[in-house]
């Protein structure tokens, strides 16, 4: 057998659909795991097409030159042991590249350290779990653009189509490809805690079954809310636990887990000073889902539940259509914060992120595909410069024509009147509402701040900063 185009470490769930999708491509795959099984399992799936090895050395030798391994293992130390292993085997000019969610500032050290010894260094960002990695990704690539030539045929090929385009592209130097994919998970939290506050709102406030809201959603994935979570989510609405004949959602402990990177989104934002304020209530509603104890203990001392009933003479379908609006515009906010973040990252790290193509690649294979990604790719397509989606006059038109707006705000007042948290919808109200507010008590602020601290302000009326002997 020939020497194989690409090697892949990792041989779990990423990794072997990623190898089989591959070899359905037409290129010549080898694999390494230290699971034995693993590597059997590859083997027998791919019909023996696919090399497989369990030994470091063997694996190096049945790679073309330059050699472009390609691991998928959990993120932190583990990528750089690694390295470490591959090192001895490693020539100059050959590419690593790391598909997992690693921090980018991580990938950003092994880049400087592989640099050291001519060795390219790849942060790929992966979207799309299962499958998508056997049936095409969205892939977001980061790092020296001469290592992503050699990569760019087997990439193009394996990943997502959208009217023929590959969901793949070069986002950028350094670790561009892995803050993109970091970004794209904040996105992802914030969508998902929305839809699960709007599930809520439905059952609970409206008094609508599952069945009722599956309906209610699978129509709005039809509409403007088309997309992959809406779907997965008409999927999950309806699915039945197979140890009960109950719904499975019903069995399911109200926790929701965390592998990180929705936190690392938020921590971001902070650092550089970009507001992000739906993809931060998305981090701390899970943290607070994981409080069950305290969260039981304080419902003790009040009435469970909602606060206050309102009369279902209230609702009617046209108020469906308020909460679809409402949800709509909370999703604007969220992509539009995300975006926001990736242009100021862009600049402070030197990536270049070419905004426009990061939309055209999440169109398709990845998680927050949708329909609106059309029209975000469009905003950049005719201003590359543009500093937030809510300023785009396609988007600021569709916003004010079907009153969004005013249905964000209905939804909120009946979210509060009730008792019910909404958290990320509230997010998205103030800011919106902040962001088209002309002044803000920042003024005060400033004065609390030279008051306590002498940290000195600025006016409105003079050039320079100013002191005020307060005492």
């Amino acid at each position: 057998m020939g020497k194989s185009f690409i090697g892949i470490i990792g041989l779990g769930v990423m990794g072997r659909n990623l190898a089989l999708n591959i070899l359905d491509h037409g290129f010549t795959v080898s694999g390494l795991d230290k699971d034995l099984s693993k590597v059997v399992a590859l083997k027998e799936e791919s019909k023996e097409m696919a090399s497989s090895f369990d030994s470091v050395e063997n694996f190096i030798h049945s790679l073309e030159k330059p050699k472009k391994i390609l691991f998928f293992v959990p993120a932190g130390h583990v990528v750089d042991q690694v390295i470490e292993e591959l090192l001895p085997f490693l020539e100059s000019g050959d590419i690593l590249i790391d598909g997992g969610n690693s921090f980018f500032r991580d990938t950003e050290r092994r880049q400087k350290e592989l640099k050291n010894r001519n060795i390219f260094f790849i942060g790929m960002g992966t979207s799309g779990g299962e499958s998508g990695a056997r049936h095409g990704p969205s892939l977001m690539i980061g790092g020296d653009k001469e290592a992503y030539e050699h990569l760019r045929s087997l990439l193009e090929a394996i990943s997502a189509k959208v009217e023929g385009e590959p969901c793949v592209d070069y986002m950028g130097r350094g670790a561009a490809g892995h803050y993109v994919k970091m970004v794209h998970n904040g996105i992802e939290y914030g969508i998902m805690e929305l839809i699960g506050e709007c599930y809520d709102f439905a059952h609970r406030v409206l008094k609508l079954d599952e069945k009722k809201i599956s309906d209610l959603f699978e129509q709005w994935s039809k509409e403007e809310l088309a997309s992959y979570l809406m779907e997965i989510t008409v999927h999950i609405l309806r699915k039945r636990d197979d140890k009960s004949n109950d719904l499975l959602l019903n069995k399911v402990l109200d926790v929701a887990r965390q592998l990180g990177t929705g936190a690392w989104t938020s921590e971001e934002a902070f650092s550089l000073q970009v507001p992000a304020p739906i993809i931060d209530a998305a981090v701390t509603m899970r943290n607070l889902s994981s409080r069950v104890e305290e969260r039981k203990a304080y419902a003790q001392h009040f009435k469970s539940g909602l606060v206050s009933d309102i009369s279902e003479e209230t609702f009617s379908s046209p108020f469906y259509e308020e909460l679809k609006k409402a949800l709509f515009l909370s999703i604007i906010c969220t992509y539009a914060q995300g975006f926001s973040l990736l242009s100021e990252a862009s600049k402070r790290y030197d990536y270049s992120i070419d905004l426009e193509k990061v939309a055209k690649v999440w169109r398709g294979g990845c998680i927050i595909r949708s329909q609106f990604l059309e029209k975000i790719r469009g905003a950049f397509q005719a201003n590359p410069q543009l500093s937030n989606l809510l300023l785009d006059p396609n988007i600021f038109r569709e916003i004010e024509e079907k009153n969004l707006l005013g249905s964000l705000r209905n939804f909120c007042l009946y979210a509060i009147k009730v008792g019910l948290p909404a958290y990320a919808f509230l997010s998205a109200l103030s800011y919106i509402d902040a962001f088209r507010s002309e002044k803000l008590p920042a003024n005060l602020i400033q004065l609390q701040r030279d008051y306590f601290g002498s940290h000195t302000y600025e006016r409105i009326d003079l050039e320079g900063t100013f002191h005020t002997i307060w005492e």
